[in-house]
Parts: structure tokens; C-alpha cells; sequence
């Protein structure tokens, strides 16, 4: 029942401000179209902006759970997985996120808060990579940097998603996303490809140690993942654990 009523009152938030205005709407006139009192206002939103945007406390404990459950799963591959995440509460319910990204476009004031509430997600995810990246040189800055990008792409595909009224499957341009970023990143050591193509190659062989065992311990296998920088990051963290 509660849910039931958040969901009335933010149909009748969005409903108001495109009608007569963000100004002239009051959380009064809010509750009274959800047909609520204004106490059960209060009691779901903190003001008349909470009542259009989505759950981003929720959204953010749920994909900080959903991090920390993916164990020994690569650092770049858990940040990808924990940003589909949020990207799927918003193309869950395309009706939703195309008028509140209509409404966000033509008021300054939802438009920053937008903001303000991405930002939430750019920190968890570099807090995130910070933990584990540990203590290597230039942890900081490459965990704040990765998140900012796996974020920045995310919003990319989000707006042209939204921009054509959420027609269509956006997911597959998202992985695409996804796979530029990890290529971009891994560029630092492997160089860039013109195309945007990831330059991954397979690894020479490691030198034999004395004794001709190969550095690392006897008998260890070493194991060499090369991947298309559009294929699917699902299907990536897949072929890695697989191998593994």
C-alpha cells in the first residue's frame, strides 16, 4: 500500500508541474489531486521536488549491496554491473523517466538537483574502486577518474534513450559504452587503436625463471582474455570467470 501511494503521489507531482508549473504547485494541491492527506505527503517525500525523482537512496544501498556481492569479480566489470543497475530503474519504467527528464529539462531548480543526485552515484562507485584498488600508486585518481567515466557514460546513453521518447532497447548501446570506457583505461598501458577499438594483445610468453619454471610458481597457468571493446560486459566478466 505504501508503494502504491508513493506511485500516486509522483504521477500526481508530474502531472501538476507540466499542467500549471513547478512554481505555481504546491504540495498541498499535490496531495489533494493524489487525494492523500498532506501528512502522508510528508510521510513519503521530504518536498514537492522528492516527489518526481526516483528512489536514489534505495537505488544507491541496493547497487552498493550488489557490489559488495560480487566478490573477486573485477574492479571495472562490478563497477559496469553496479551502473546497469541504476540505468535499468530508469528504462524499467520508460512513461516515468521520459516526462520526469521533460520536466528536469524545463526547471532549473529539478534540473539541479538532478545533478546533485548523480553525483551520489560518482562517489559510491569511486569509493568502491578506491577499496579496491588498495594501496597502488595512483589509486585515488583512478578511482575517482573510472567512476566519473563509467557514470559519465551511463548519462550519454541515458539522454539519447530519453531524447527519442524511450523508444527501443538502449542496453546494447550501453554495453558499447561500457566497452569504450574499459578500452580507454586500458589504453594507458596497451596504446590507442584509431578506430576506438580496444588494443588488448595476447601476452608473450613469460621468460622461465631458472630451473625453467615460469615466474609465479610451478606448474601456474596464466590465463589471456581478449575481447572485443563492444561486446557485452556480462559476457566478458562470463569468458573471464569461465577461463578462470
Amino acid at each position: 500500500m505504501s508503494s502504491e501511494v508513493r506511485l500516486r503521489v509522483s504521477a500526481a507531482a508530474r502531472d501538476l508541474f507540466a499542467s500549471q508549473g513547478y512554481e505555481r504547485t504546491t504540495v498541498e494541491a499535490i496531495a489533494e489531486r493524489a487525494g492523500v492527506a498532506r501528512r502522508t505527503f510528508f510521510r513519503h517525500f521530504r518536498s514537492k521536488d522528492d516527489a518526481i525523482f526516483p528512489d536514489h537512496a534505495r537505488i544507491a544501498a541496493t547497487a552498493e549491496a550488489h557490489l559488495e556481492a560480487l566478490g573477486d569479480v573485477p574492479p571495472f566489470a562490478a563497477v559496469a554491473s553496479g551502473v546497469k543497475m541504476v540505468f535499468r530503474s530508469y528504462v524499467d519504467d520508460p512513461v516515468v523517466a521520459v516526462e520526469r527528464y521533460r520536466l528536469t529539462r524545463s526547471v532549473p531548480a529539478l534540473r539541479d538537483r538532478e545533478i546533485a543526485s548523480v553525483s551520489r552515484y560518482t562517489r559510491l562507485f569511486g569509493r568502491y574502486l578506491r577499496r579496491r584498488y588498495g594501496d597502488e600508486s595512483g589509486a585515488g585518481l583512478r578511482a575517482e577518474a573510472e567512476a566519473a567515466a563509467y557514470v559519465a557514460a551511463h548519462n550519454h546513453v541515458l539522454r539519447a534513450w530519453l531524447r527519442s521518447a524511450g523508444e527501443g532497447d538502449p542496453m546494447p548501446a550501453l554495453d558499447a559504452a561500457f566497452g569504450w570506457v574499459a578500452a580507454r583505461f586500458a589504453s594507458d598501458a596497451q596504446g590507442d587503436d584509431p578506430a576506438g577499438r580496444s588494443s588488448v594483445r595476447p601476452a608473450a610468453p613469460a621468460a622461465p625463471a631458472a630451473g625453467g619454471v615460469p615466474p609465479g610458481g610451478e606448474g601456474e597457468d596464466v590465463v589471456v582474455a581478449v575481447f572485443r571493446s563492444g561486446e557485452p560486459i556480462d559476457d566478458v566478466v562470463e569468458r573471464i570467470s569461465r577461463s578462470l
